[in-house]
């Protein structure tokens, strides 16, 4: 599967050639007369203006390279984005933070779980990591989200029900068995637990699960322009302190009410979870329920359609975002029907309940 959306630069030189040709002259016919003395005229000459005309130059701006990748963005070695992607379920509880991979994914989704908080979904292709979490357990949404991109997804676990629905889609799912997954004593469960691309790749290899690569998610190219500013984004998520991202003329970074979203490398470097761009995808918010035992949960529904912002650039491009089936990517389409792009770039998509509220500045 492969969404083509790249915009190509396309520069034509036409040549025009007009040729006119008039119809043969009829002969003339001969006749003597007697012609009257010729009187000579003296020449005269005539001299005319010269304008030389500079040859017009026509610039043709280049257009950014678009990859195969699922977030466009070109690289160096194709064998990075010729193969499956790797998801993995990151807590935010505040205990868990900072998290590590949130930078390194190609893509992350943010979704709402019980208790007013969120998760991240985090999606891996261009860069394998030897170092993710802390892993939590999966959610109904996941499993739409998840679904396009046809490669593992590594959760703590999950409750029976939630299982099923995974099971139901065909997902490639990979669960805490200590294959690919292990406890870092210097946190508290549950918020400890680590995995590695590295190692989610071999249990796929193991298993003969498809090593493919799905392709664009988005539509990318040159980026749909706005004039409208957005400079501060607040998504209130619940009750709990809003998220606020705040672009500082490269990319927004992140803040949990002022608080600074922090990240963290195994080596120790620190900094601030931030994104170029950022996606907001509301849908009709629901809440999830065995048919049997186990617990109630929230979650949104991801087809069909409904309103989109795209943030890029410090401006908004507000539109709607649909999709028939959960099987393939999100469109993104302007008022006027015209297809969202988004530059090559590494993208947060906050997929956020209808019941809250959304707003910039």
């Amino acid at each position: 599967m492969r969404r083509s959306s790249s915009i190509a630069a396309l520069t034509s030189v036409l040549a025009l050639v007009v040729a006119a040709c008039g119809p043969s002259a009829a002969p003339e016919t001969s006749t003597t007369s007697t012609l009257a003395p010729v009187t000579t005229i003296a020449p005269t000459t005539t001299t005319m203006a010269t304008t030389t005309v500079p040859p017009s130059t026509t610039t043709t701006e280049a257009q950014p390279a678009v990859s195969e990748g699922i977030n466009g963005v070109p690289v160096s070695d194709p064998s990075t984005i010729d193969r499956r992607t790797v998801a993995i379920k990151i807590s935010n509880s505040p205990e868990a933070r900072p998290q590590s991979g949130l930078m390194e994914a190609d893509i992350v989704y943010e979704i709402l779980v019980e208790g007013g908080l969120t998760r991240f979904l985090a999606v891996f292709q261009s860069e394998d990591l030897d170092w993710v979490g802390p892993v939590r357990s999966g959610r109904p949404t996941d499993a739409e989200v998840v679904r396009p991109y046809d490669g593992p997804f590594q959760v703590s676990g999950a409750q029976p029900w939630v299982k099923d629905i995974f099971a139901s889609k065909d997902l490639k799912m990979i669960y805490d068995t200590g294959v690919t997954t292990w406890r870092e004593h210097h946190r508290s469960a549950p918020h400890n637990l680590y995995t590695s691309t590295l190692l989610i790749r071999d249990y796929a290899d193991e298993r003969g699960w498809n090593d493919d690569n799905p392709g664009n998610m988005f539509a990318f190219g040159e980026p749909t322009e706005s004039d409208e500013e957005a400079t501060e984004i607040v998504l209130d998520w619940s009750a709990h302190p809003p998220v606020r991202w705040v672009w500082n003329g490269e990319v927004y970074e992140r803040f949990n009410a002022d608080v600074p979203h922090p990240w963290i490398t195994k080596d120790g470097d620190t900094g601030i979870v931030s994104t170029p761009v950022l996606v907001v995808i509301t849908g009709d918010r629901y809440t999830a329920s065995p048919s049997g035992s186990g617990s109630s949960v929230p979650a949104i529904h991801t087809v069909g359609s409904g309103p989109v912002q795209v943030f890029m650039n410090g401006t908004v491009v507000e539109g709607t975002w649909s999709r028939d089936a959960d099987t393939v990517p999100f469109t993104l389409t302007t008022d006027d029907g015209s297809e969202i792009v988004l530059p090559p770039s590494k993208i947060f998509v906050a997929i956020f309940p209808d019941t809250r509220t959304v707003s910039w500045s």
